[in-house]
């Protein structure tokens, strides 16, 4: 089963799957302790351009990828900005109650969000899985079982995926589709479930078993099929990145989108 998106190969395809990912980790951290709205705004204007210049896939296709978290984004800030705490009033319904500092603080809280959900589709559509399991291995000495292992994961998911289809396309042909109650919906989940375990642990079983016999428990110097390596482009994904700190930090000063600035309440 082939589910695979069409894109080109871009710059940040290039870049070391693990330096990517240690650099990804240290931004989340480091979004953790920025509390200024106007610094998370211009970081989160210029990660969208990145992703959406340099990911290698369609505008529509980021766009459709990205239109699910600005739900979470309107969640997660009307929480805080209808629940919150402040004492400049806008409003004061019941419970519901808006104030200055509980919007500023919503928008941050759904721009933090943005910011990481961004982030995260950047890794994901920009890294190879292969790619990244090999690097794993060979720049932070990742066992090769616990590597391999997950490779053998990822390849399951289509077959699993392509044997849930068979199953229904079966019970269609027998008409158990079209059986409707409480009691056939529980056949139903027993008729998917019991096949697709039965398979999975025989497959589970067959990998062990060859991944054991060709000595896959990480004792002694490995060979490997694909050789990853550092180059250029970690150097230019740095730069970049630390070009759109700087820059959003300016921007935040000298252009402030929100009059304000800690949005932590008492600051």
């Amino acid at each position: 089963m082939n589910i695979e998106i069409e894109h080109r190969e871009t710059w940040l395809h290039q870049i070391n799957p693990s330096f990517k990912l240690l650099t990804l980790i240290g931004i989340f951290v480091f979004l953790l302790f920025i509390h200024y709205l106007n610094l998370l705004l211009y970081l989160s204007f210029l990660f969208f351009l990145l992703l959406w210049v340099f990911s290698g896939y369609s505008y529509r296709t980021v766009s459709l990828m990205i239109l699910p978290f600005f739900l979470v984004f309107i969640s997660t800030a009307s929480s805080m900005i209808l629940f919150g705490k402040g004492e400049t009033t806008w409003m004061k319904w019941g419970l519901i109650h808006i104030t200055e500092e509980s919007f500023y603080r919503g928008i941050h809280v759904g721009l933090r969000t943005i910011v990481f959900a961004i982030l995260g589709l950047l890794f994901a559509l920009t890294t190879r899985p292969v790619k990244l399991f090999y690097s794993l291995m060979q720049q932070l000495r990742l066992k090769p079982k616990y590597a391999y292992s997950f490779m053998a994961g990822f390849r399951l998911i289509p077959i699993m995926i392509e044997e849930f289809f068979t199953i229904r396309n079966a019970m269609r042909v027998r008409g158990v589709e079209e059986r409707r109650g409480i009691r056939h919906v529980f056949h139903k989940l027993k008729s998917y479930s019991i096949p697709l375990l039965a398979q999975s642990i025989r497959r589970a079983h067959r990998i062990a078993v060859a991944m054991e016999t060709k000595g896959f428990k990480g004792s002694g110097q490995r060979t490997y099929y694909y050789r990853v390596t550092f180059s250029k482009y970690d150097g230019y994904f740095l730069g970049s990145i630390l070009i759109m700190i700087a820059l959003s930090y300016y921007f935040s000063i000298h252009l402030p989108i929100f009059p304000t600035g800690d949005v932590r309440y008492g600051n």
